[in-house]
């Protein structure tokens, strides 16, 4: 039986609408197939009044090239002061509390979803290269690659070129295939020091950091030369990104993370201890020399990559996307920016010592939930150390460091480092009253119970352990 010429191409009509629709589920879902991939590379470790780019010592030829042709930003923060709870709260957007992983050793909830979930919803390949220290598994599927971090030897041999091949070969992939949602976590600028040249860096021509004691200082010489180590690393993906023409279609960003593990910062909620270095690239989108001076915290990346990549904006989350911000669109400024630190599960740690803190466009308070305690880590321990075989100056210092108020304020425009405490000037108690206010508001809508949940920080830790003992 012979079909009509019209119905023929009624079905030949029908036959292509379909393999349009289901053999490319991104236009189904309404998702442009030039949308950008997305690059996130991440320090280990490291103060970010240390880099060039803001002034320090450590030379970042590559940031600084990221700044020329995208934006610097001056207010970046995370929600924690070390590495496990910064990178629960980078991939989930939710604060450390909120997501149980606050203790430095713990998991977050298994209810909670991550940036690997939504970015492969919207049919994204989501890797994860390096670093991890974080989980459970299913909370963040990504896709691990083993490069950009240790191990990482000297005699290895390049691919090609280049040093990080699976990185490479994804990259190359998005021509024709989904785009990429990657997170590259180095382990530099962290201890040991023990990358970089060092040489470029001698002690006669360093100047001494107000974090450090006499004896930090050849120590200080290594960790710059491992920024700048770093920044090779960044200068690597940028010269990937140029080789395959992929410039124009990756939204780049590069951070800092939390500051460095000398005295006053890591570990601490001090500027130095909970603020951030970023640079942004995207070009064609983002203004070429541009700085942005509004706060902006690490909770926003997952709610960001989302909006670029063309989903909606997901209930629950404790970010919201900067994408107006990048495009040089007017955004409202966040007026805080919120911050804490769990003592215990910290390896080594003797006593509880909970921090709380909130800053503003100028002034950042600190509630030590502790006060009582001294602050015992290992490196505070061997602070101390060091200060006695170096006079009542450095006591002093590590003093300070080792034994605080219950509550501190600082003016951190004139006062960056945190040296001087206005908590007890009264010309200061109206700010701080209303700071104070401020973070019990936080902490209650993040269910945070101040000293019983940081008692409650090694049950926790207990369930991590317990999951990893089960996986093995």
């Amino acid at each position: 039986m012979r079909i009509p010429i019209k119905k023929q191409l009624r079905l030949i009509s029908i036959i292509c609408v379909g393999l349009l629709i289901f053999g490319n589920p991104s236009w189904l879902l309404g998702i442009d197939n030039k949308r950008p991939n997305l690059i996130f590379i991440l320090a280990d470790d490291c103060t970010y009044k240390d880099l060039e780019l803001y002034g320090g010592q450590a030379k970042t030829p590559f940031m600084n090239q990221l700044s020329k042709e995208g934006m610097k930003f001056t207010r970046v923060y995370q929600s924690a002061a070390m590495c496990s709870p910064t990178r629960h709260a980078l991939y989930t957007g939710l604060h450390p509390v909120k997501s149980g992983a606050y203790p430095n050793h713990a998991n977050a909830y298994s209810h909670v979803k991550s940036v690997a979930h939504y970015l492969s919803d919207l049919d994204y390949r989501v890797i994860l290269a390096g670093k991890q220290h974080i989980g459970p598994d299913s909370v963040f599927p990504f896709e691990h690659f083993d490069e950009f971090a240790e191990p990482e030897k000297s005699d290895v041999v390049p691919v090609n070129g280049w040093r990080y091949p699976q990185i490479y070969n994804a990259l190359e992939s998005t021509k024709e295939a989904s785009p990429v949602c990657m997170f590259l976590c180095s382990n530099e600028p962290h201890g040991p020091y023990n990358k970089g040249d060092a040489s470029k860096y001698p002690k006669s021509q360093v100047k001494m950091s107000p974090q450090l004691l006499d004896t930090h200082f050849e120590a200080y010489c290594k960790y710059l030369a491992e920024i700048t180590y770093f920044d090779g690393q960044v200068g690597e993906i940028m010269e990937m990104l140029k080789t395959l023409d992929l410039e124009d279609n990756t939204l780049l960003i590069v951070s800092t993370e939390q500051g460095s593990a000398f005295p006053y910062g890591k570990w601490t909620c001090y500027e130095m201890g909970v603020a951030s270095g970023m640079v942004a690239r995207w070009p064609g989108k983002i203004a070429r020399g541009s700085q942005e001076n509004s706060i902006v915290e690490y909770v926003d990346i997952v709610p960001t990559f989302i909006d670029v990549a063309g989903g909606k904006s997901k209930d629950g989350l404790d970010g919201r996307s900067i994408k107006p911000m990048l495009l040089g669109q007017k955004i409202e400024p966040k007026k805080f920016a919120y911050s804490e630190h769990t003592t215990l599960a910290v390896n080594g740690a003797k006593d509880p010592y909970g921090i709380r803190t909130v800053v503003n466009n100028r002034y950042r308070y600190i509630r030590n939930l502790f006060p009582e305690n001294n602050f015992s880590i290992p490196s505070s321990r061997r602070a101390v150390k060091a200060a006695q075989r170096q006079g009542p100056d450095a006591v002093s210092f590590i003093k300070k460091y080792m034994k605080r108020p219950a509550h501190e304020l600082y003016d951190i425009i004139q006062d960056p480092y945190c040296e001087n405490n206005l908590a007890e000037n009264p010309e200061y108690n109206k700010i701080m009253k209303s700071l104070s206010l401020e973070l019990d508001d936080w902490m209650q809508s993040q269910g945070d119970k101040g000293r019983q949940t940081e008692l409650e920080a090694m049950d926790h830790v207990a369930q991590w352990l317990k999951q990893k003992l089960n996986k093995n």
